[in-house]
């Protein structure tokens, strides 16, 4: 019997793709750490760091390294495949999507901060989509869209802040 192995070429791009999944892995698990007043209200502070990938490399790899962090954040706090996962993974889902659209977007107009309010409402919207059709199937889930939504904005315009001073230190040009 004859063993092949695969040889797989590791390139730069894939370097800085861990690079980044791990920071934002890191900061997953640190806000699971963080005492929540609500059930899922939560600063999402990953998503500033998608927000960096996503405007210094652009969507495909933003794309990896939010899945990643949905994926081995949730594996390392115990919940892969339990309904937080799910719900993660909607929202995740969800702000891409808007992110992928937002790009398109003048960028003179439409910067870290927008793009990261588009991608907080985004979220909470796939969240609560998933939860209305999988875990509470009753409307009564809507009552606690403002409370959502509020939330996304206090976070969307935090992270986007905290992103673009991370864009704009990097890049003093700009």
């Amino acid at each position: 019997m004859t063993v092949s192995t695969i040889d797989l070429t590791v390139g730069t791009d894939d370097r800085r793709v861990a690079r980044y999944a791990a920071a934002a892995i890191a900061l997953t698990i640190a806000e699971a750490a963080i005492p929540s007043p609500l059930p899922g209200v939560k600063p999402g502070l990953a998503n500033i760091v998608v927000l960096i990938v996503l405007l210094r490399h652009g969507w495909r790899e933003a794309v990896w390294v939010s899945l990643l962090r949905v994926v081995a954040g949730s594996l390392m706090i115990g919940q892969f495949l339990a309904p937080g996962f799910f719900l993660s993974l909607a929202g995740t889902c969800a702000s891409l999507a808007v992110l992928a659209l937002s790009m398109r977007l003048p960028r003179a107009w439409f910067g870290p901060v927008s793009q990261s309010l588009f991608a907080a409402f985004a979220h909470i919207g796939g969240q609560v989509a998933l939860a209305r059709l999988w875990l509470v199937p009753h409307n009564g889930v809507f009552y606690l869209v403002p409370v959502f939504a509020a939330s996304a904005l206090l976070f969307g315009i935090i992270n986007g802040l905290v992103a673009a001073k991370f864009l704009n230190d990097d890049n003093p040009a700009t």
